[in-house]
């Protein structure tokens, strides 16, 4: 085996005092691990190092899930910049990496065999307010409130209106952002129930007056008597822009992610994208509770778009995304036209998913009817050639591509009437003993047709589906099938209803045609549950065994009514102990997510 060289930031002037801007010394740290070729380790001795965008790398980049074509948002700035790279590890030590403005936080492109350990990164004043109630009353005429905020949150009053400030950028002191109000997007955060979830922000309704008040805190004073009885809730307040990934593995091989805390991603969460092979371990997804935030991520905190080989997520805490905590799939493209029997053009049709190739010469492509999503019934070929988009290059129409087939498209294979999947870039999954807590969304999304197994995670107080099995070729355009799913030794605390949903959006429904095949839900524990306590829509051998409710009182159940099954075929549900939630308790922020 080969000696592994040694790069130290520091000695290319990074500074671990958190006085000075590193971003040039790591930049340079990295650009010269890149070029060794033997096994490379890049250190950060223990520290605080301050890493700012305007000297970082930047790449132009078309990333799944974020802004799709936009050119305006094409150039990425990234902290920790791998590429290029193979046998490379980022060993962070204990390290603590601020990023300031809109950064990937790091990336791993075009590389092999890469480590990101031992480190926790945050962002100084993102673009996420946490606005907390602390207190409010009413005189009898005007109600109030008074809202406590990070201390690193600027703002401006400009009569009853509340400008947010980003933090200012070195340069020329003007903000790397600015919103107004309850900006675009809120969800609420109960901190004492543990449950977050989506709602309408009623901070700044009929606002009479603003007066900034010391420790960090707003008073709203308000055109209504009523006094608020929201006290003690946070109301987390964003745009909506996915500018950047909050951390990126393109076009890779057997990245691993492991010992990191990740205490807030700008943009989109951790993108895998047409990669082979990652591990995420250990990693802690939470906000640092001295920052005074309750928000971790600007979305979801990881999202896997057409990756093959395993996947694997072990170990890792979900706390606080604005999104799902993880979601794992490939992408839809639809049939726009047909150059040749053998020739078809493919478009991207979700606004935020386009630019990168979804197929490459010598992959498997599948055609499935949109209106049924069956695959026994699709067609798929092997590609010979690809054209556009290609990576970075502009050359081509960023949301279309055309491809050629090593065999003749059947006839029935029509425009707008069908959908394409890259075969080869879906991957086998494991998700084991992880934590999902103050989760707005679903817990897990997975459409992957190799095997899956979900076991030994606890899902608290999730306000969707725990899990959530979609193929979607109407909407997100997010494929596929699950083929081999496994959901075993769960712990379910407080489940939505349903807690685990399969939902296919194929509009004509036969169970002899199903989307879904093979799924097993067994020896789950759901506490504080309702029925159904699964909802199913086409899937072919549906097994729901040996699970347990721990209700609070004698809530009867039959085995029949705890799972809903529309369009389903070789359904057993049996070996259910325990017993259900008293009916009639109520239940917040409960909702039912069948389509």
């Amino acid at each position: 085996m080969a000696p592994r060289t040694m790069v130290d930031v520091t000695a290319f002037g990074a500074d671990p005092s958190g006085t000075r801007d590193s971003a040039a010394a790591v930049t340079e740290a990295l650009r010269a691990a890149r070029a060794v070729t033997a096994p490379v380790t890049v250190r950060f001795p223990p520290g605080r190092y301050h890493l700012y965008p305007e000297r970082a790398e930047r790449r132009d980049l078309y990333v799944s899930n974020t802004v799709g074509a936009d050119r305006r948002h094409l150039s990425k700035t990234i902290a920790l910049l791998v590429e290029n790279a193979h046998d490379l590890v980022i060993d962070g030590r204990g390290a603590a990496l601020v990023l300031h403005g809109a950064q990937t936080a790091f990336a791993a492109i075009d590389s092999t065999d890469v480590r990101f350990e031992g480190f926790s990164f945050d962002y100084v004043s993102p673009r996420v307010v946490d606005a907390t109630v602390a207190d409010a009353g009413t005189d009898g005429v005007t109600a109030w409130r008074e809202l406590a905020l990070p201390a690193d949150t600027r703002f401006r009053i400009d009569g009853t209106t509340v400008t947010w400030l980003g933090e200012p950028g070195p340069a020329d002191g003007a903000p790397y952002w600015t919103g107004t109000n309850a900006m675009e997007y809120t969800q609420v955060h109960d901190p004492v129930a543990r449950r977050t979830w989506r709602d309408h922000n009623p901070l700044f309704d009929e606002v009479a007056a603003v007066r900034r008040l010391p420790g960090h805190r707003l008073r709203l004073s308000y055109r209504f008597a009523d006094a608020p009885g929201d006290v003690g809730l946070v109301y987390q307040m964003r745009t909506t822009v996915r500018d950047h990934p909050g951390a990126f593995v393109s076009g890779s091989e057997r990245v691993e992610i492991r010992d990191v805390s990740a205490h807030y991603l700008h943009g989109f969460g951790l993108v895998g994208q047409m990669s082979r092979d990652l591990t995420v371990r250990d990693v802690r997804f939470r906000a640092d509770p001295a920052t005074g935030r309750t928000s971790a991520g600007f979305a979801d905190f990881i999202n896997l778009s057409s990756m093959a080989g395993h996947v694997r997520i072990a170990d890792c805490v979900f706390d606080g995304p604005h999104d799902d905590p993880v979601n794992i799939h490939g992408t839809y493209l639809v049939v726009a036209g047909r150059v040749a029997d053998d020739v078809v053009t493919l478009a991207y049709r979700h606004p935020e998913t386009a630019g990168f190739p979804a197929f490459r010469p010598g992959d498997t492509i599948e055609f499935t009817a949109r209106a049924t999503l069956d695959t026994a019934a699709g067609f798929t070929a092997r590609l010979t050639a690809v054209d556009g988009p290609h990576d970075r290059d502009d050359a081509h129409d960023r949301r279309i591509m055309t491809v050629t087939l090593d065999r003749p498209l059947p006839p029935t294979v029509t425009p707008e009437h069908w959908v394409a999947e890259n075969v080869t870039a879906t991957a086998s999954v494991h998700i084991v003993g992880n934590h999902f807590v103050n989760v707005p969304t679903r817990g897990v999304l997975v459409t992957t047709r190799r095997p899956v197994v979900i076991e030994g995670n606890l899902f608290d107080g999730v306000t969707m589906a725990g899990v959530y099995v979609s193929a979607d070729a109407e909407e997100w355009y997010e494929s596929g099938p699950v083929a081999d799913l496994t959901i075993r030794d769960n712990t379910f605390l407080r489940p939505s209803t349903p807690a685990v949903l399969i939902a296919p959006t194929n509009t004509v429904l036969d169970p002899a045609h199903p989307v879904h095949r093979n799924v097993t839900i067994s020896g789950n524990v759901f506490e504080d549950a309702d029925a159904p306590i699964v909802r199913a829509r086409s899937v072919r051998g549906l097994a729901v065994t040996g699970n347990h409710l721990t209700g609070t009182g004698a809530g009867a159940f039959t085995e029949s009514g705890l799972v809903a099954a529309e369009g389903c075929s070789d359904v057993v549900v049996e070996g259910t102990s325990g017993t259900l939630r008293p009916p009639g308790e109520p239940r917040s922020h409960r909702l039912d997510e069948w389509p």
